[in-house]
């Protein structure tokens, strides 16, 4: 039997056969736990019919847990000198796929329509780069694709907002942005020493469940991300202060301040404070004042 790819002796190997060498902005540091890997895949509830979309396979060390516990796998690589070692690592599992492109400029749909069945159960799982983690994941989002969910290792503190409840530290227009989409939760908290070379920052494991239909609904999607974005604009400040320096003009205060008390909402509250709900009517029954 082979070894995993993700053995230390393996990887090890496998870059000094190819003369491989880290780059510092592709963020890559690849993962040498099995555990790990195993927590990462079991987190996704794959069945033997499940489809699998990977960014940033590296040399293969957790598509290759992906293919054991999948139908079907595509992966995407944006550094073309993994390719051909991915080509040799790969080759025990001819339904995983890679395609050499940047995933933040890819077609998502035109993927899954050229590499998936029709309404086939399909997940995201990634060991995501840490310098472009929040720009994948709102891709992915907000491109609305078919897929039941993201299971990603990303930065821990970046998981903590994108889990973080209203009135704590962590929560911002980041944690309201993805749990408009998804619910997030924490799956596992992963240590440096798992990765080569170890990064410097604590990592996460985090689930997102992609919602049937959004967390509120309301008149116009883009203006809401705006109040959420201008309520936090500068985090110390009120409600009030970001609102009237950000979005409503001076001419418009009085009408603010009917809105809020209409809408029950004190204006010395921090944007930290508001739930999702609350910015849905917030944005709801501003925009024709706004726009």
């Amino acid at each position: 039997m082979r070894k995993d790819i993700s053995t230390p002796q393996s990887t090890k190997a496998i870059l000094e056969k190819h003369g491989f060498t880290f780059k510092k902005s592709l963020g890559q540091n690849f993962l040498i736990d099995r555990n790990i890997l195993n927590n990462i895949v079991n987190a996704a509830d794959l069945t033997e019919d499940s489809g699998v979309i990977e960014i940033g396979p590296g040399i293969g060390a957790l598509t290759e847990f992906i293919a054991r516990a999948s139908k079907k796998a595509v992966a995407f690589e944006i550094d073309q000198r993994l390719l051909p070692i991915l080509k040799e690592t790969l080759a025990p599992y001819p339904h995983v796929e890679v395609i050499h492109s940047d995933v933040l400029k890819a077609d998502i749909h035109q993927v899954i329509r050229e590499h998936f069945e029709e309404g086939q159960d399909l997940m995201v799982v990634a060991n995501l780069p840490y310098y472009v983690t929040t720009p994948i994941i709102m891709k992915l989002l907000q491109d609305k694709l078919p897929i039941r969910g993201i299971v990603c290792m990303i930065q821990k503190e970046v998981a903590d907002r994108l889990a973080a409840s209203p009135g704590t530290k962590d929560y911002n227009s980041l944690s309201i942005a993805i749990q408009y989409y998804a619910t997030a939760e924490t799956m596992i908290k992963v240590p440096k020493t798992v990765f080569v070379p170890a990064p410097n920052v604590d990592s996460s494991v985090i689930k997102l469940t992609i919602r049937k239909e959004p967390a509120v609904n309301v008149k116009d999607e883009e203006f809401f991300f705006e109040v959420v974005r201008s309520s936090f604009a500068q985090r110390r400040k009120t409600l009030w202060n970001n609102l009237t320096s950000q979005l409503v003009s001076k001419e418009k205060k009085d009408e603010l301040l009917s809105i809020l008390e209409k809408l029950d909402i004190d204006p010395k509250r921090r944007g930290e404070t508001l739930t999702i709900e609350e910015f849905g009517k917030l944005a709801d029954s501003l925009l024709p004042l706004v726009k």
